[in-house]
């Protein structure tokens, strides 16, 4: 078979596993089964097993802020919730492509690059969810801490997740019960 024979077979097998995740954020908020599809973390570590050396990225990636004061995160606005995930997404990602470049194995470029789309995914979800007022400026609000073990940055970006944005999730989940009632009209 040749090499491009082999490529469109490949390309096609894998489109037929592509999952069918709800392209609208209010699909993301209201269908559990899309959050837990979306969230690729373990494919990503598991990844990371089989990549020898992989957990050693060449600079240092500011973790996200994934811890949760219940008081304070109740004070906050939706706005600022959101915002303070998007500074999340937008800190992490900076720092995966900014080692992209300089990774060399190529199986540790696969993950970054996967890791990077999955943060994409996330940023651009979050970013068009429908919430009212005014856009909150996109400051984190504890200090960060960096590191260069990919480990150690999956299980941050992991906790966000399913702290941070699972709960700004469950506080959206209302709307789920009006856009129901509306595409059923």
């Amino acid at each position: 078979m040749d090499s491009s024979r082999l490529l469109l077979l490949l390309l096609c097998t894998t489109a037929s596993k592509v999952r069918d995740v709800q392209a609208r954020p209010i699909d993301f908020v209201c269908d559990d089964q899309a959050r837990r599809d979306m969230n690729m973390v373990k494919e990503l570590e598991a990844g990371m097993r089989e990549c020898r050396g992989s957990d050693k990225l060449p600079l240092a990636i500011p973790l996200p802020c994934v811890k949760i004061h219940k008081a304070s995160w109740e004070n906050k606005s939706m706005q600022e919730k959101r915002g303070d995930i998007l500074a999340a997404l937008q800190t992490l990602v900076q720092g995966v492509r900014e080692n992209r470049p300089l990774v060399l194995a190529e199986c540790q470029l696969s993950l970054l690059e996967r890791l990077d789309r999955s943060v994409t995914n996330y940023l651009h979800i979050v970013t068009h969810m429908e919430l009212s007022g005014e856009p909150e400026s996109l400051v984190t609000s504890c200090p960060s801490q960096s590191t260069q073990n990919l480990g150690h940055v999956l299980w941050h970006f992991s906790r966000l997740l399913t702290g941070k944005l699972e709960w700004l999730v469950s506080e959206l989940s209302s709307q789920c019960h009006v856009e129901q009632t509306t595409s059923i009209l």
